[in-house]
């Protein structure tokens, strides 16, 4: 059996904690209540093991206490949930990130970011033997094949919103051919 105090100080966080979880039937102890000590169980620290590995997700606790009460409630959707948050919250810090190296005027800036820039894109296809041509054929195939799947590539190498329209519109009106070199 443990004690709040330790109970909290297993898992690193406080005790005023287990009480919030305690209040919102979140954790409850196994034994003791109001006026009463409180004691967990071996089960209870698990319990709240499940409890702090959800949290780390970033799991809100009504959806937390929703998986544990309900055997019936799957986890999958509530993570893939979780996973589209996170995609769009890292979205919108990479556009702030964009925002800020244009305001800065200083398009190096993007390799200390820790992202794919368009350079690094281009430089790799180069090591790799694509020629210029290459390049653009490989643009007109993308927007051909998978047109929304090609502009997300594109944000995603940092481009600006006027270069992506101009790549996209000059790749959706070129039809693709693997012998005819493409004039942007």
């Amino acid at each position: 059996m443990y004690t709040v105090g330790r109970l909290a100080r297993k898992f690193g966080l406080s005790r005023s904690t287990l009480l919030y979880y305690d209040r919102i039937g979140l954790l409850k102890p196994s034994q003791g209540g109001k006026g009463e000590y409180r004691h967990y169980s071996a089960a209870d620290a698990e319990r709240l093991s499940q409890i702090c590995q959800y949290r780390q997700a970033g799991l809100p606790l009504r959806d937390i206490k929703r998986v544990l009460d309900s055997p019936d409630t799957t986890l999958t959707p509530i993570l893939e949930r979780r996973l589209e948050e996170l995609n769009r919250e890292i979205e919108g810090l990479r556009e702030q990130q964009r925002f800020i190296v244009g305001l800065l005027r200083n398009s190096r800036l993007f390799e200390n970011i820790g992202v794919m820039n368009r350079a690094t894109w281009t430089s790799l296809l180069a090591a790799s033997g694509f020629s210029e041509d290459d390049m653009w054929r490989w643009h007109i195939a993308f927007e051909h094949q998978a047109p929304e799947s090609h502009e997300a590539f594109l944000r995603f190498l940092c481009i600006p919103e006027d270069e992506i329209q101009a790549i996209r519109s000059f790749a959706a009106v070129v039809e693709p051919n693997p012998d005819n070199p493409p004039t942007p």
